[in-house]
């Protein structure tokens, strides 16, 4: 991996690898302790595999909600969290882990952003995901360019001549926006699936039929083979389509919704005790074998371990607090939000100025 020039490294308290349900609630909990925190993530939103993989599927175990969808859940645990998140770092995955001399660890992630940290969680759920590429010769040279796989900024595609590639609620989401936007427009839209056959809410589904048929967007049920390219840039991709024919769609750039799948990724490399692809830690303080590095959620392993939200929690929870023992050099005392004078102080002043 290599950067045209280093960035100064941000200096903080604790570095937090995976921004899903049991990432998020982690930032909670350090910030109860008062410890400063940054949140990392290899996907481009915020949510993990509740958002990639189910955002509407309900869930019923947390407590206090007999019912919220995956997107529901996100939502709440970033409200809660309003009090003590930095902005994330998104679309960048962890990519080296160091310690140094001081006891402190230097962090870098794909995208350069470098960290000096005293401790590091890893809430990293079944792994990193990574995006199901594109198989086609030559595409990923225009990766990040012209080749997006989910989008996090739709301004910079305004009035262009876009293929969106996907059968879910994203895909057909980004479709309609482009097509309806007055802000970011596309010059066309082209969404593409291999079947007529889709994964979105059914009212999604109609929207975007209804722009079909009023000639604002275009659906082609086929799959890319081939594309072309001109002065350099990515200028057209060849199809097959299920009659056999194999046409070519001009376009300016693609928005690939393909799903993604999980992989361990630089975490085997770090020197921490692996079984079976998952983490191992102590059950008191969700510590690896390597003083300074805690893990939690469904990435580690322990006798006894459930892969559900609510043991994710927990595990965060006490995870903090051996964090923040070795941040400060003691023991932390147990505090309760509802009646530590504190802890309602914090959350309280912290609430007040966002």
């Amino acid at each position: 991996m290599t950067h045209s020039a280093p960035t100064a490294a941000i200096e903080t308290d604790a570095v937090v690898i995976g921004a899903g349900p049991v990432g998020l609630f982690q930032i909670f909990q350090l910030g109860l302790h008062e410890l400063s925190t940054q949140l990392v993530d290899s996907l481009p939103a915020i949510g993990g595999q509740c958002i990639e993989l189910y955002p509407d599927k309900p869930i019923y175990d947390i407590p206090a909600l007999p019912f919220a969808s995956a997107r529901e859940l996100i939502e709440r645990l970033v409200e809660q969290n309003k009090p003590f998140a930095t902005p994330p770092h998104l679309n960048q995955q962890v990519d080296r882990l160091e310690p140094l001399a001081d006891g402190r660890f230097e962090v870098e992630t794909s995208a350069g952003t470098r960290f000096i940290t005293k401790t590091v969680v890893i809430a990293g759920g079944v792994g990193s995901f990574q995006p199901r590429h594109l198989k086609v010769d030559g595409l990923a040279a225009h990766e990040g360019s012209q080749l997006f796989y989910g989008l996090d900024d739709p301004a910079r595609l305004a009035a262009q001549r876009l293929l969106i590639i996907g059968d879910g609620e994203a895909a057909l989401e980004a479709a309609i926006d482009f097509a309806e936007s007055a802000t970011h427009r596309a010059a066309s839209v082209t969404l593409m699936h291999r079947r007529d056959e889709f994964k979105a809410a059914p009212a999604t589904i109609g929207r975007m039929r209804e722009l079909c048929a009023a000639g604002r967007m275009a659906f082609i049920a086929a799959q890319p083979i081939g594309m072309r390219e001109s002065g350099g840039r990515l200028s057209a991709l060849q199809v097959a389509t299920a009659d056999d024919r194999m046409p070519w769609l001009e376009l300016d750039a693609i928005v690939a919704f393909t799903g993604v799948s999980p992989k361990l990724g630089p975490v085997a490399q770090w020197g921490l005790n692996l079984e079976r692809k998952q983490i191992v830690v102590d059950t008191a303080r969700f510590e690896t074998n390597t003083r300074g590095i805690f893990a939690v959620g469904d990435i580690v392993t322990y006798p006894g371990k459930r892969k559900l939200i609510v043991s994710g929690f927990h595990e965060a929870t006490l995870a903090a607090f051996a964090a923040a023992a070795q941040v400060y050099g003691k023991s932390i005392p147990l505090e309760y939000t509802t009646t530590s004078p504190r802890l309602q102080r914090l959350l309280v002043a912290k609430s007040d100025t966002r």
